[in-house]
């Protein structure tokens, strides 16, 4: 049986000691996992990512109920470089990186152990122009002068900098051309097939996630309303017509109003 990687327990996060973003959280994934969550904009999938990561504060967030656990021990009083030191890390939604430098000189300043002897380095580093061949070319570039889609590439392959056991990434998809999600969807899923890493995935592009994710999880208004294989939830009638564009339609002659009504909220 697999190892349990990461594990979320009814969690709960309120902002501004207010407003609840997500209810009752639970999730399990296994070491070595693909996990795809899905939703509409504001249903609290970022904010699980957030959760797991430890960057709810800045935007005045915190866990106020439940345990989230990283390779069987709880993280929740941990700093956010206390959990990427333990192979936890987050690409955010937005492409955050250093524009002003090379993406050479992005993925030295990732690298946990530039301290130290640089033991490692050359071989890591490497490994990850392998994943990204275009960065390569582009290595004396500013990173401001990229692509969008190279500069999604340099963000995740800061990532892969600092050796994560697991790579949590936003909206990888957001903006890109239909034939780069498709690139870099592949490589996400080579990375995971290739290293072990185990990816938590949330994006908005439902048939791309569940192209490539092993299992996946549906949140609605902060709660969890469907998981499954990624398979069992492609099959289902309602993600077919909410969030992969099909499934049957109505015939809107015969009816004078018409809605769909999600079967989970019933």
């Amino acid at each position: 049986m697999a190892e349990k990687l990461l594990s979320l327990s009814n969690v709960e996060v309120i902002y501004d000691k207010v407003f609840l973003a997500i209810r009752g959280v639970s999730l399990d994934m296994e070491e070595g996992q693909m996990i795809a969550l899905l939703g509409a904009n504001g249903a609290g999938k970022s904010t699980t990512l957030k959760a797991v990561s430890g960057l709810l504060a800045p935007e005045r967030g915190a866990v106020t109920h439940g345990d989230i656990q990283f390779c069987g021990e709880s993280i929740l009083t941990y700093n956010p470089p206390h959990r990427v030191r333990m192979g936890l890390v987050h690409v955010l939604e937005g492409r955050h990186i250093f524009e002003h430098l090379t993406p050479d000189e992005n993925l030295y300043a990732a690298w946990p152990g530039r301290r130290r002897a640089r033991t490692g380095y050359d071989a890591l580093r490497e490994r990850v122009y392998g994943y990204f061949p275009r960065l390569a070319e582009r290595l004396r570039s500013k990173a401001g002068y990229l692509s969008g889609g190279e500069q999604q590439m340099l963000a995740i392959a800061r990532a892969l900098m600092t050796e994560p056991r697991l790579i949590m990434l936003d909206e990888p998809s957001l903006g890109l051309a239909p034939v780069l999600v498709k690139e870099i969807f592949a490589i996400i899923r080579e990375i995971n097939q290739n290293q072990g890493v185990s990816v938590l995935l949330v994006e908005q592009n439902a048939k791309a996630a569940l192209d490539v994710a092993d299992q996946a999880y549906l949140i609605e208004n902060g709660s969890v309303v469907m998981s499954g294989s990624a398979e069992t939830l492609k099959q289902n009638p309602d993600i077919q017509e909410f969030y992969l564009g099909g499934g049957e339609r109505a015939d809107y002659h015969n009816v004078k109003h018409y809605r769909r009504r999600k079967r989970w909220l019933a």
